[in-house]
C-alpha cells in the first residue's frame, strides 16, 4: 500500500497543510471518543504547523498533547523540544514534557498507550523520532519509551516502534532539499533506515517541492 504524499509549493505550505490534517485528525477523535491524544515531533519546522493548529481552534481541553521524543537537556534550553513547543503552541495546550530530568521513561507509558495523532519528521540520515542509526532502541519492541544512546551531543527519550504502529493516524512533515534523497527511501518502507520501519497503513506525508524532487 502506497502512502499518500501532498507536495505543497514551500515549507510554509507544507507545514499549514499538514497543521490542517492535524486538526482535522483531532477534531475528529474529540468527536468519536471525547478525548484526543497528539504526540508532536520536534525540529524546526512544525513551528509553522503550531502556528496552524493555533489559528484553526483546536478544541484543547480535549487534547493531551504529548511528545514523541525529547533530548536529555535543562528545563527551558533551546536544545530542548518541549521548549519549541511551548512556544509556538497555544498557551491553552496541555503538554505532558517527557521526563528526561530524571531519566526515568516508565511514567510516560501510560500516556502513550492510545495515541491518536501522531507527528513525525524525517532526518537527512533517515530517522524519525529519536529513532536514529544504529542506535539499540531501534530493537526495542517490549516498551513504548525507550532512552537512546548519545545522538548528536545529547541522550534522548523516545516513543519506540510498537508506540508509533498504534497511532490511529501519522502525519509526517518532510521539507527541504536535505530529505530529497531520504524520502523515497520512507514511501518504500526501506528498513535499512529507521523511518522506513514505521507502519505505514494509517500515514500520510506532506513535503514540499524541494524535498519531493527525487519522486517519481
Amino acid at each position: 500500500m502506497m502512502v499518500p504524499v501532498v507536495v505543497l509549493p514551500d515549507p510554509a505550505a507544507a507545514a499549514r497543510a499538514a497543521g490542517a490534517v492535524v486538526a482535522w485528525q483531532v477534531r475528529g477523535a474529540v468527536a468519536a471518543r471525547g478525548h484526543a491524544s497528539l504526540a508532536v515531533s520536534g525540529g524546526s519546522s512544525p513551528a509553522a504547523m503550531f502556528a496552524e493548529l493555533a489559528r484553526l481552534g483546536v478544541p484543547w481541553a480535549a487534547v493531551s498533547v504529548l511528545q514523541v521524543d525529547e533530548r536529555f537537556a535543562p528545563d527551558g534550553d533551546p536544545e530542548r523540544n518541549l521548549t519549541t513547543q511551548r512556544a509556538e503552541l497555544p498557551a491553552e495546550a496541555r503538554i505532558h514534557p517527557m521526563p528526561v530530568d530524571d531519566g526515568d521513561p516508565g511514567p510516560y507509558v501510560s500516556l502513550v498507550a492510545e495515541l491518536d495523532v501522531v507527528h513525525l519528521g524525517l532526518g537527512e540520515d533517515g530517522h524519525t523520532a529519536s529513532l536514529v542509526p544504529h542506535d539499540p532502541v531501534l530493537e526495542v519492541m517490549d516498551v513504548d519509551v525507550a532512552v537512546t544512546g548519545v545522538y548528536r551531543g545529547h541522550r534522548r527519550m523516545t516513543l519506540t516502534y510498537p508506540a508509533l504502529d498504534r497511532a490511529r493516524a501519522i502525519v509526517w512533515l518532510v521539507t527541504g532539499e536535505g530529505k530529497a534523497a531520504v524520502l523515497p527511501r520512507l514511501l518504500a518502507a526501506d528498513p535499512s533506515i529507521p523511518a522506513g520501519r514505521v507502519a505505514q497503513d494509517r500515514a500520510l506525508v506532506v513535503a514540499d517541492t524541494a524535498a519531493a524532487a527525487e519522486l517519481p
